[in-house]
């Protein structure tokens, strides 16, 4: 039954993130001003601390932005500053911002 379930939530994952609106992703993050704390060109944060996100994998933002807004919970992150800003957010905006983010040039690099 695990198994399905699973299964099911997955498929509605993969199906989200390929209806992903980039654009939509474009507007949210100008109106939610996450390039104040992430930078301009979202490779430069504000802190050394703050993660770059242009160039991320999609699907790894999206479900980071979920934890924030899950909060202390299981599968949760905190950051009061996070939390605030992803709590209007519904599933699809989170989905948009990660394709979004995810598409820009960035400067993350995988060792092999």
């Amino acid at each position: 039954m695990q198994r399905i379930v699973l299964s099911l939530v997955l498929g509605a994952l993969a199906a989200s993130a390929s209806a992903a609106d980039i654009a939509r992703g474009a507007a949210l993050a100008k109106t939610h001003n996450c390039a104040s704390c992430h930078g301009a060109d979202f490779n430069k944060p504000i802190d050394p601390s703050y993660p770059k996100l242009a160039g991320q994998h999609a699907d790894y933002l999206t479900t980071a932005l979920r934890a924030y807004k899950r909060g202390a919970g299981p599968n949760g992150r905190v950051n009061p500053i996070m939390a605030a800003l992803v709590q209007p957010l519904s599933n699809r905006d989170m989905v948009d911002l990660g394709a979004y983010l995810g598409s820009l040039p960035g400067q993350l690099v995988t060792k092999k």
